[in-house]
């Protein structure tokens, strides 16, 4: 089974750059505390990485 993680929205995306937006809003997020979960891969590592310090991430059984 693979591994998943919930990332939650803690700060708007409302004034940064134009490609943390566009990140934020391909991984669902549109307001603050919003949370999707999505299976553990890299793309999604990856693409969190880029606005680590916008949201929360934890892993879900």
């Amino acid at each position: 089974m693979a591994n998943k993680i919930k990332i939650t929205l803690k700060r708007s995306v409302a004034h940064r750059i134009p490609a943390q937006r566009k990140v934020a809003k391909e991984l669902g997020l549109g307001r603050v505390n919003s949370s999707v979960v999505k299976t553990d891969n890299a793309a999604i590592r990856g693409a969190v990485l880029k606005i680590a310090h916008l949201v929360d991430v934890e892993e879900v059984k």
